[in-house]
């Protein structure tokens, strides 16, 4: 595993893709059952205070790059109100088990982002548990691959738009009302909101439209004192990719060929950004959609 604070060779900083990255499962996947399963910072992160004493909610908490963000905000002194499917419980108990470690509280909320009513309810339970809330990182996500628009159905359509783009406004909507200035919400969009893949149509749009979204949120919400931002992740190692978010067989190559760093991402790579968009460090920072693609160009 990688010390992400040695100065070293970003090429090489993890391994890349290779045949042992052929896998899949069902949806929505487990982290612990991936092989090799994906770093979140649970050996690597460090803290240093930066969200002392903050009340963050974040969603797709139990893996993937919503696991590590949850990781790095307790780590860096933030109460967390973890958002995942009742199926990731597995995932999710092991990170509850890393924030208490961190000595801050973790508050576990299962359910479905893609219903209203649990969005307002996690919001209402992260004021009610943790006496208000002051981030709101939106980092869950559907992805299916689907090569023709003439197979891709309205379920699935309906469903990546509910859990990518209406959980986010679900969300936002329930929060305002309770951040102080000083807040911040950071939305998920990828580098597919630049450079779309024709497998991956619907997810794609959800991304251009997370961008868009959040700009004018920005806008709306900077004389109130709360900034909104945007983390576009490129290729990452996530639970995400092995069920159905890519194709089996492009795995053992997944970020190689795409990204000029020569491999995918890891969720502990992303972590910081969602930091420091967190942190009073990005205070004249509103409106941004921050880019963390391994060398992938955006606009």
């Amino acid at each position: 595993m990688s010390d992400q604070y040695t100065m070293q060779d970003p090429t090489t900083q993890y391994p890349g893709p290779d045949e042992s990255f052929e896998q899949q499962q069902e949806g929505p996947g487990l982290q612990g059952e991936m092989a090799p399963k994906p770093d979140s910072g649970e050996s690597s992160y460090r803290g240093s205070g930066r969200l002392e004493g903050r009340r963050a909610v974040v969603t797709g908490a139990d893996s993937g790059i919503g696991r590590a963000t949850a990781i790095a905000y307790a780590r860096e002194g933030a109460d967390v109100v973890l958002s995942y499917l009742p199926q990731e419980e597995p995932d999710a108990r092991e990170v509850v088990e890393l924030i208490e470690a961190a000595g801050r509280r973790a508050v576990a909320v299962p359910g479905d982002v893609t219903d209203k009513a649990y969005c307002e309810q996690l919001i209402a339970t992260a004021v009610a548990e943790l006496g208000g809330i002051d981030i709101l990182a939106n980092i869950a996500g559907k992805q299916q691959h689907c090569p023709d628009i003439l197979e891709l159905t309205d379920e699935q359509f309906d469903e990546t738009y509910k859990t990518n783009v209406y959980a986010m406004f679900w969300l936002c909507k329930a929060a305002v009302p309770h951040l102080p200035p000083g807040s911040a919400i950071i939305n998920t969009s990828s580098i597919q909101g630049y450079q779309p893949a024709p497998i991956l149509l619907d997810y794609a749009s959800t991304k251009y439209a997370i961008n868009g979204f959040s700009k004018s949120l920005a806008a709306q919400l900077a004389p109130k004192g709360i900034r909104v931002n945007v983390v576009a992740p490129g290729p990452v190692w996530t639970p995400l990719q092995v069920v159905g978010g890519q194709p089996a067989e492009k795995l053992p190559e997944f970020g190689a060929s795409e990204a000029p760093l020569g491999r995918p991402g890891q969720p502990a790579e992303m972590a910081p950004a969602y930091v420091f968009l967190a942190s009073q460090e990005s205070s004249y920072v509103s409106g941004e959609t921050l880019a963390a693609t391994g060398g992938m160009p955006t606009p």
